[in-house]
């Protein structure tokens, strides 16, 4: 295969509250959202952005993840983690190239250690953010999942004008957008014969969010979380790109799933 596709995925559900999600809102209602992970395949290699939940949350969520699971609760089939899917879209998991980390939080690091000849792409500031988190960020990161020995790391010095082309050829260039945490990167993805992508990731849970009309429910800056808003609207203006939130129930229907893609 050589053409570049973009495959959009989910790794199940996180049963939360909306005010963990829209800050301040909800009066205490139940909230389910996606999980998402993303997929592209490439001839020079593919990469998983992300992965989504930790396979191991199938069968033992409180064993693995701790506390958390009393505010996002975590719901995956054992046969859904992000290497089981890879392969039921015929693609070897050898053959993955990169696994982009847009940050380090527990619903976003399913992939790490699972493709054994993948670099692991992250911000460095979230790095080591993540193995010494401020007392109310902790129960987001589980060293389990990035700890892990052998791995190939390249870590990225992200500053307000920071851009990095993954493959040099413009498929997949990361955007710098700190504030739900400290290291939080989005991407800006071009395949051919489909209008450019904004994965806002985190950066903006909801389109609520990415309209200014609420804050996320977690962040470690308030004043970065709406910059990065700001800053990922003037990207995505340019590019012309179609914007993708990152746990939105309503919007995320909206896209093609796998095994459809964009390319």
């Amino acid at each position: 295969m050589t053409d570049i596709r973009l495959y959009m995925l989910q790794s199940g559900t996180l049963k939360c509250k909306v005010h963990n999600i829209k800050m301040n809102q909800g009066d205490g209602a139940d909230y389910e959202i996606p999980v998402p992970f993303y997929f592209i395949a490439h001839p020079n290699g593919h990469t998983i952005i992300d992965g989504g939940n930790a396979i191991e949350v199938a069968t033992d969520p409180r064993g693995y993840w701790g506390d958390i699971c009393d505010v996002y609760w975590p719901v995956l089939d054992k046969n859904a983690g992000c290497v089981d899917q890879i392969k039921a879209l015929g693609y070897d998991p050898a053959d993955v190239r990169y696994v982009v980390q847009s940050h380090l939080h527990l619903d976003h690091t399913g992939a790490i250690g699972r493709f054994p000849n993948a670099r692991h792409i992250v911000q460095r500031s979230e790095y080591e953010y993540a193995f010494t988190p401020d007392w109310f960020a902790g129960g987001g990161y589980i060293r389990a999942d990035f700890d892990r020995p052998g791995l190939d790391w390249q870590f990225l010095n992200g500053s307000d004008d920071d851009l990095y082309d993954v493959y040099g050829d413009g498929t997949l260039t990361t955007v710098f957008s700190p504030g739900h945490s400290p290291g939080h990167q989005s991407f800006l993805v071009r395949v051919p014969n489909s209008p450019p992508m904004l994965l806002a990731i985190d950066a903006a849970y909801t389109l609520d969010h990415w309209n200014e009309q609420a804050l996320p429910g977690f962040l470690a800056s308030t004043v970065d979380t709406v910059r990065s808003v700001r800053k990922l609207r003037a990207v995505a203006e340019r590019a012309g790109a179609t914007v993708v939130t990152g746990h939105d129930p309503d919007a995320w229907p909206t896209f093609k799933h796998a095994p459809e893609y964009y390319g």
